[in-house]
């Protein structure tokens, strides 16, 4: 029987396009709360490893536990139903509407009126289902201070308002985990510092389970609980941050160092 404390389990992922490895033999489970974040050189598999768990890549082999649900062959939209949430490293925001109809798509899947009922009940059933998406998507936008931009088309934003919209339409879906693929990039200091904080609220007052993925050291190492380092597809190290950062097998990955130690086990935690 799984752990109940465990929300996240994956097991043995193995993904392959043609006769490229992106991924071999990962395992790692996160607990309910954690902020976990998977890190490596480019190329590494990151990425792969967060389209598996959303649903827009179907492992090779391994099985995939969310909440204990196996989630290998539930379709994208089904995994956010369960609670699943994420963000994208190219950004996918729909960029000729309103910030606030963006993160009102998030919503989506809490509809419950459909297109042939809506019209019937429009003046009590409909209405207030709309009224009280409103309302959350409202709070979010308070949250993430985003109010002066509500009416803009996301389009015409800074790189970095966009990723705060794009981030805002993850939460809009009430995720107990969200997956977040480089959050920070292309960002500079300040906004870094604000998405680190919005981060950590998220993790501590709203309650979410964070996967990330993030370049920037110094954010891993301030704002991680743990840590699970790939390189070339495989896992390589997993613990606390500052262990991790003190393998020898991933200051090679990440700097050329010799690895007198590449034969020792690399699990730490």
């Amino acid at each position: 029987m799984s752990d109940p404390n465990l929300l996240l389990e994956v097991n043995d992922i193995s993904l392959s396009f043609g006769g490229v490895h992106a991924l071999t033999d990962v395992s790692f489970a996160v607990r309910r709360g954690e902020i976990f974040s998977i890190i490596g050189p480019n190329g590494a598999g990151k990425t792969s490893m967060l389209n598996c768990i959303s649903g827009r890549y179907q492992p090779t082999k391994g099985s995939i536990k969310y909440a204990g649900k196996e989630l290998i062959g539930l379709r994208p939209n089904d995994r956010c139903t369960l609670g699943i949430g994420r963000t994208f490293q190219n950004l996918a925001l729909f960029s000729h509407m309103s910030v606030l109809d963006n993160i009102m798509v998030g919503r989506h899947h809490q509809l419950k009126n459909n297109y042939f009922s809506g019209p019937l009940y429009w003046f009590s059933r409909a209405q207030k289902e709309e009224l009280a998406h409103r309302r959350q998507v409202e709070d979010i936008i308070d949250f993430l201070e985003i109010a002066h931009i509500r009416k803009s088309i996301a389009g015409t934003l800074s790189y970095g308002l966009r990723k705060r919209v794009e981030l805002a339409r993850a939460v809009a879906l009430k995720p107990d985990l969200i997956l977040l693929d480089e959050p920070m990039a292309g960002m500079n200091l300040e906004e870094k510092e604000d998405m680190a904080r919005y981060i950590i609220d998220l993790n501590e007052e709203w309650g979410m389970t964070v996967v990330m993925i993030e370049h920037d050291m110094g954010v891993v190492m301030d704002i991680s609980h743990r840590v699970m380092v790939l390189d070339f597809g495989r896992k390589i190290a997993a613990g606390l941050p500052d262990e991790v950062m003190a393998n020898e097998r991933v200051k090679k990955a990440y700097l050329g160092e010799d690895d007198s130690d590449a034969d020792k086990p690399a699990e730490v935690a």
